[in-house]
């Protein structure tokens, strides 16, 4: 076992003079092919499924090639290419069918991002022996020598926009016209990138000793943080949680920030073993404090996170969330204890043997349940469609304050058979309001209900004399895309064949809307440079219905179609 051990540590520190000559080809071919994969096809699967192939496969070879041993390393890139292909694939391939695509892509990324140092480490040969120095070196070497390869690539691509315009000064327009090409970007990123990553990994040895000194800059941080941790956890145990839901409305991701930086900070304090451990006894203590801290906080985001399903039901956002708030209650706990079985020893460093073989054991479960989430076996959408059709039943919301839009458009599939159920319920309440949404062509701007909508509907000037026409009006304020926030003014300005013009008024961008007579239908002009461009065209006595519509002012204002002056001015 210490053998393996000890090979894993001289493979992470080889200096293979070839390697950014390797990789440089390796990652610019990459680029290359990767262009020519995705040319056109944004929204073709096995285009994208082919790109992300190529992009994650090269990369995590990049990271892990070593010429003494390089099958093991191709054999999991190889692995990560195929698992983000098929993640890819997956999610383009998806359609409207679902309502959390985005986030299968982070999982994803989330696994093979704590995949790549536990597979350097060798994990998949130690197990649970696997020395957790090895794998913190890793962590950060990765971080590290990555964000500097990136930062490369830009530093690349500013000279390369200055020698552009050097030669072009003598009419050599060479480097201009290739940064014009799609191929050429990719390439030359790729290249770019694996060079610089060739450098960097040749230099682990420094970027090691570069990693203590940013730790230790970091654990500064310790003490101010765990000094404003426990004032806010003071205050919150003698003020009540209550202060905390009404001083914001984002306290879930507020909380979890600082989890997170509690989380960075205490394994700055901690380090990779005791010996690179700060000796200074406020920075242990703080490092001590931060660790018991996580569990709290993280309890407090899921109660904020418990109060809003409560209040709104579930939804695949919030389903994420909750997953996301489960690991964190989980290192939390893990930290907790952790810290607690070594209280005795806090200045000596007992605690800090615990939270380190707590790290190890974490990053697999996380990476796991990363994995497990990515892969096709949940339907968030479907789950949260139950529950809310269960919320409506029960009467925990009211037909009225029901989103049926939710159902529509953030549900995928599950939401709208959910929306097809309700349309055909015996509560007529529910089966018109439900049917008002399958109705509607766009989403709803914001997350006001139907009665919030009927209401502001109800409550809006509307300056119509057809009686008809101004219902027509409330309709259109209660479907449309952007709805007033708290009044609407609809004033009628003028006539023309098809039928009456009419401005709609309200926080949002004005609206100027025609009443077809014929087909019994508000359609709707788009304002462009101070123009208005009819949606659909229509006949009228200045023109064939080609011409365009303008916004002018004449003593307030004053709609002209081709120049000539509409109805009366208004405002």
């Amino acid at each position: 076992m210490t053998a393996l051990t000890d090979s894993t540590h001289e493979a992470a520190h080889y200096d293979w003079p070839q390697r950014p000559w390797v990789l440089a080809a390796m990652m610019g071919v990459a680029g290359l092919l990767v262009y020519f994969a995705g040319d056109g096809g944004e929204n073709i699967p096995w285009r994208m499924a082919l790109a992300a192939a190529l992009v994650f496969g090269p990369l995590a070879l990049a990271f892990t090639l070593d010429p003494r041993d390089w099958k093991a390393p191709a054999v999991f890139s190889a692995i990560v290419a195929l698992v983000m292909a098929g993640i890819a694939w997956r999610a383009t391939s998806a359609g409207d069918r679902y309502a959390d695509e985005e986030f299968w892509v982070a999982a994803g990324l989330l696994a093979v991002t704590l995949a790549l140092p536990l597979f350097q480490s060798g994990f998949h040969r130690l197990r649970w022996n696997t020395p957790y120095k090895t794998t913190h070196f890793h962590v950060w070497t990765d971080a590290i020598s990555g964000a500097g390869s990136f930062a490369f690539v830009g530093i690349a691509w500013a000279l390369l926009a200055l020698l552009s315009e050097l030669f072009s000064v003598i009419k050599i327009d060479l480097l201009k016209d290739l940064i014009d090409e799609g191929w050429f970007g990719w390439t030359f990123s790729g290249a770019a990138f694996g060079a610089a990553l060739g450098v960097l990994r040749n230099q682990l040895k420094i970027i090691g000793t570069l990693q203590n000194v940013v730790l230790l800059v970091l654990s500064i941080l310790a003490v101010p943080l765990a000094i404003a941790l426990l004032i806010f956890l003071l205050a919150v145990a003698l003020s009540g949680l209550d202060v905390l839901w009404e001083a914001t409305k984002s306290a879930t991701p507020l909380l979890l920030s600082i989890a997170v930086g509690c989380f960075v900070l205490t394994n700055a304090v901690v380090r990779d073993d005791d010996e690179e451990a700060s000796n200074n006894r406020l920075l242990r203590v703080a490092g001590f404090v931060l660790a018991l801290g996580i569990l709290p906080l993280s309890v407090m985001a899921a109660i904020s996170m418990g109060t809003r399903i409560d209040q709104h039901g579930l939804s695949p956002e919030r389903l994420w969330a909750l997953t996301a708030i489960a690991v964190a209650v989980a290192y939390g706990v893990a930290y907790f204890v952790s810290a607690i079985r070594g209280r005795s020893t806090i200045l000596q460093g007992g605690w800090r043997k615990h939270l380190r073989q707590s790290n190890l054991h974490l990053a697999v479960v996380t990476c796991l349940i990363a994995f497990i989430l990515a892969l096709p076996i949940f339907n968030f959408g479907a789950v949260s469609a139950s529950n809310q059709l269960a919320r409506l039943e029960s009467g925990a919301v009211s037909a009225e304050d029901f989103d049926y839009a939710a159902l529509r458009w953030d549900f995928g599939d599950a939401g709208r058979e959910a929306l097809a159920k309700l349309a055909e319920s015996e509560d007529s309440e529910i089966a018109k309001l439900a049917k008002d949404v399958q109705k509607m062509e766009f989403r709803p701007y914001g997350r006001t209900t139907t009665s919030e909508r009927r209401e502001i509907a109800q409550n809006a000037q509307i300056e119509v004399e057809d009686e008809i026409v101004a219902e027509a009006m409330r309709n259109y304020i209660i479907g449309q895309v952007y709805p007033c926030r708290e009044t609407c003014r609809a004033v009628e300005v003028g006539e023309i064949d098809a039928g009456p013009v009419i401005v709609l008024i309200g926080e949002g961008p004005m609206q100027f809307l025609v009443y077809e007579r014929d087909g019994q239908k508000l359609v709707q002009y788009w304002q462009r440079d101070g123009k208005l461009m009819p949606q659909t065209a229509y006949s009228n006595e200045q023109g064939d219905g080609s011409g365009t519509v303008e916004l002018r002012e004449y003593r307030g204002r004053q709609l002209y179609i081709d120049g000539q002056p509409v109805g009366h001015p208004f405002e």
